[in-house]
């Protein structure tokens, strides 16, 4: 089964005792797609880092996706990345990550 979370349908609540497995996952990516590098006190690595955000569009997109694809593969090992797009074309300041994943069973 492939789902695809963006950053732009973060839920305003946290679910603190989901009922399934895949909100559990969903939610964590989703969480780990909006948490910046360095903002978590106990775990200073969670996250994305977005330094790169002021670099060139396809230079930014690359690297982005680059950390994307560690930190899901680092901190929610139950899914595999298969793609990493973008909305936005970066002239307003804004790039929204879109990610596509598989559950692993």
């Amino acid at each position: 089964m492939e789902i695809e979370i963006s950053a732009l349908t973060v839920p305003t609540e946290i679910d603190f005792a989901p009922t399934t497995e895949l909100q559990e996952i969903i939610q964590n990516v989703r969480t780990i797609l909006t948490t910046p590098i360095y903002s978590v006190p106990l775990d200073r690595n969670f996250g994305v880092n977005a330094e790169m955000l002021d670099l060139p569009i396809p230079v930014a997109q690359a690297r982005l996706s680059a950390e994307i694809v560690t930190a899901i593969q680092k901190y929610e090992p139950r899914v595999e990345v298969t793609e990493v797009s973008f909305t936005g074309d970066g002239m307003d300041g804004v790039l929204q990550p879109t990610v596509k994943l598989r559950i692993r069973e």
